[in-house]
C-alpha cells in the first residue's frame, strides 16, 4: 500500500488524516475510488469504536462480578441481557473523551493501549505454556517460542516510536486505575478469597 501510494504521489504530500484519499484525488481518473475509500474508513472506524465500546463494558461487567469495580456496573437489562450501566458510562465516556481531546492525542492513547494489551498477551500465552501445558486449547500457535518473542519485541518496538507525552497520559491513567484499585477493588475483591 506504501509503495503504491508514494508511486501516486510523492511522501510529503500524503502527511494527512486521509493519505488514500489524498492519493487518490489528486488523479482524475481515480478520483471516484476516493469517495468509497472515505465511505470504507467511516465505516471501519464506526465498527471498531462500537465493538471497543462493547468490549469495555464487557470488561467493566466482569470486574464488578470479581468486587473489583461497585455492583451496578455489574447490572443486566432486564429484557436486553445486556450490562446496561456499564454501556452507558462507557459510552458517555467515549463521547466527552472523543469531542474534547484532538484525533492524534486519542489515536496515540489507543495505540499505546493496545499495543500494551498485545504485549501482556504475547507474556502472557508464554507463561500459560510453561505453568499449564496440560490446558485445553482450541486454537494453537505454531512456534510460539519464536512468534510471541516476536510480537513482544514489534509491540515494543512501536510504543517506542510513540512521543513523549503519550507516555505521560499512560502513567496518568494507570495511576488513577492503581488509585480505583487500591481505594475500592482491594477491599472488595472477590478474587483474594
Amino acid at each position: 500500500m506504501s509503495g503504491v501510494l508514494t508511486g501516486l504521489l510523492p511522501y510529503p504530500l500524503l502527511d494527512d488524516a486521509a493519505p488514500v484519499a489524498v492519493a487518490l484525488g489528486s488523479h482524475p481518473q481515480l478520483a471516484w475510488l476516493r469517495v468509497w475509500v472515505i465511505i470504507g474508513a467511516l465505516a471501519g472506524l464506526t465498527s471498531v469504536i462500537l465493538v471497543l465500546m462493547l468490549a469495555q463494558a464487557r470488561i467493566f461487567y466482569a470486574m464488578a462480578h470479581h468486587g473489583l469495580l461497585p455492583p451496578a456496573f455489574g447490572k443486566v437489562h432486564p429484557t436486553h441481557r445486556t450490562p446496561y450501566i456499564a454501556t452507558l458510562v462507557t459510552g458517555f465516556f467515549a463521547a466527552v473523551v472523543g469531542g474534547l481531546l484532538p484525533v492524534d492525542i486519542l489515536g496515540e492513547l489507543v495505540s499505546i493501549g493496545t499495543l500494551i494489551a498485545f504485549v501482556v498477551v504475547c507474556i502472557g500465552v508464554l507463561v500459560l505454556r510453561r505453568t499449564r501445558p496440560d490446558l485445553q486449547r482450541p486454537f494453537r500457535v505454531k512456534a510460539i517460542w519464536l512468534i510471541a518473542p516476536l510480537g513482544i519485541a514489534m509491540c515494543t518496538l512501536m510504543i517506542g516510536f510513540l512521543p513523549v507525552s503519550t507516555w505521560v497520559r499512560l502513567v496518568v491513567w494507570t495511576a488513577i486505575g492503581v488509585v480505583i484499585y487500591f481505594t475500592y477493588g482491594y477491599k472488595h475483591s472477590r478474587l483474594r478469597a
